[in-house]
């Protein structure tokens, strides 16, 4: 597309023909004859960036006032001015993005998942469920943008408009054919996805998380909800009906259907009958259409009867055959970090997992605890500037479900991580046994010392995370390595 059939208005005869090469809002990836787009910020004023972005070969910018205007013009650029509100400024990005990168999500299925725990885990089984039925497929979210031949870490679970639609173009340009994306509640109450493109809508639960951003439940559960209201009548949604709130969206949209809403769980359209868990094992028996499908899948955990529940539902709805899903269950690959068991020949269980939120924490204690009949010692803490409300929760969580519960550093950010923890023994159950180590890599290696054959350890907070958030510096950190290594200390790695 030309600078001219983008912008549509009156341009320098020099520049107007030139075809825009592509949108970004990060002035470091500008590329010549580029759109850069000034995003709305509350930390910095990003209209600070437009002569980096000029220098860079940008030749216009998306600007949200008449100063920012101005300063684009100063350098050279051609400027077009949108709202400064959030949500109608990403609308417009989108717009110019999907003009620009030739409206990628029409080449493509799209499926998007939302819900308090469940969307990576959900997400990253519907891609692979998707690649053993020989449909070329991508996922986007918490793990990072990874399609065949390119993985990419990102920085934010639903990336700005700009980057989504040109996430959703590279798939399209290396041969996908559909696309699982998480959608955080943060996207779509800023509308950075395009909500309308999603041919099927997931929902996996809802429980607090984020309040220090949506403010009240109720903002949150809404927010969660545009992904399926904003989308046209008879839109495909897969709902999970065991959480009160999919219950609601069902009633909202109309009751549940096999052709437009298939709902699953214990009362489900769709549902796992006599599931057998194990650290590393999960077998079940997919009921749908009055039939019955075996699945055995390499998942850990009870809570990844219904992650693959949603995961299988989401691909039937794109039109593959039951049984062949059923089937393609048993070849996926376990989630980095859900559930992830770190093997060893001490005797006792590892498990490391992302649980960072109270439902979560609650749903892998649980799993870990249908496992052994020995004790459960837990690692957990609480990230800094994040919602303070849930710091509590977790620890009534973690002591409830517990013998042992370590309390230690998350991601402190620049708060002091003794504060944080503070915070977080307001809610231990009065008596249960608890340590307080503030350095996570000590606290991981005190929990392995401790533990005893018949045991698990559960290091719940950071899964698949491969760094520590130290004030604004992000310092190499895992928990797995970190597991590794206090196991070959007790010589039994």
């Amino acid at each position: 597309m030309t600078l001219r059939e983008l912008l549509r208005g009156p341009l320098p005869v020099s520049i107007a023909d030139r075809i825009v090469t592509g949108v970004f809002h990060d002035s470091r990836r500008v590329i010549p004859d580029s759109l850069f787009v000034c995003t709305p910020g509350t930390t910095s004023d990003s209209h600070l960036y437009l002569a980096a972005a000029s220098r860079a070969g940008a030749i216009a910018a998306i600007v949200h006032s008449e100063d920012g205007k101005q300063l684009a013009e100063s350098v050279g650029l051609i400027a077009v001015t949108e709202p400064d509100s959030r949500r109608e400024f990403n609308s417009a990005v989108l717009d110019y993005a999907n003009r620009v990168y030739d409206n990628p999500a029409n080449s493509m299925m799209i499926v998007g998942a939302t819900g308090t725990n469940g969307k990576t885990t959900t997400c990253f089984l519907i891609r692979e469920l998707l690649s053993q039925l020989d449909c070329p497929a991508a996922y986007l979210g918490t793990l990072g943008y990874e399609r065949p031949g390119r993985t990419v870490e990102l920085s934010n679970t639903t990336p700005f408009p700009s980057d989504f639609v040109e996430l959703l173009a590279d798939a399209r340009d290396n041969g996908v054919k559909a696309f699982a994306a998480e959608v955080s509640s943060h996207a779509l109450a800023e509308a950075r996805v395009p909500i309308a493109a999603f041919d099927v809508a997931v929902m996996t639960n809802l429980t607090q998380d984020h309040l220090d951003f949506h403010g009240t439940m109720e903002d949150y559960e809404q927010a969660k909800f545009e992904l399926f209201s904003a989308r046209p009548p008879g839109s495909l949604s897969v709902i999970n009906i065991d959480d009160a709130s999919g219950r609601g969206f069902v009633e909202r949209l109309g009751g549940a259907s096999r052709e437009s809403c298939l709902t699953f769980g214990a009362q489900g359209l769709l549902q796992a009958g006599s599931p057998r868990v194990g650290v590393d094992s999960l077998e079940f028996s997919m009921a749908l259409d009055g039939r019955e499908f075996p699945v055995k899948a390499p998942l850990g955990g009870a809570f990844n009867v219904q992650n693959l529940l949603a995961a299988m539902g989401s691909v039937v709805m794109l039109g593959f055959f039951p049984s062949m899903v059923a089937r393609a269950a048993s070849r996926v690959r376990p989630v980095p970090g859900r559930f992830e068991p770190v093997r060893n020949r001490c005797g006792f269980g590892v498990i490391v997992d992302y649980a960072h939120t109270h439902d979560a924490l609650n749903h892998v204690l649980d799993a870990a605890r249908s496992l052994t009949n020995g004790r459960i010692i837990t690692v957990f803490g609480c990230g800094g500037d994040r919602d303070r409300t849930k710091r509590a929760r977790m620890a009534r969580a973690a002591s409830e479900r517990s013998e042992l519960t370590i309390v230690t550093s998350d991601n402190p950010r620049t708060e002091e991580p003794e504060a944080i923890i503070e915070e977080v023994l307001a809610g231990i159950v009065p008596g249960r046994e608890y340590l307080t180590i503030p350095d996570r890599g000590a606290a991981i290696q005190r929990a392995i010392s401790l533990a005893k054959t018949g045991d698990v350890v559960v290091l719940a907070g950071k899964g698949h995370e491969e760094y520590q958030i130290v004030g604004t510096t992000k310092l190499p950190f895992s928990d797995r390595e970190q597991a590794l290594a206090a196991l070959e200390a007790r010589a039994c790695g």
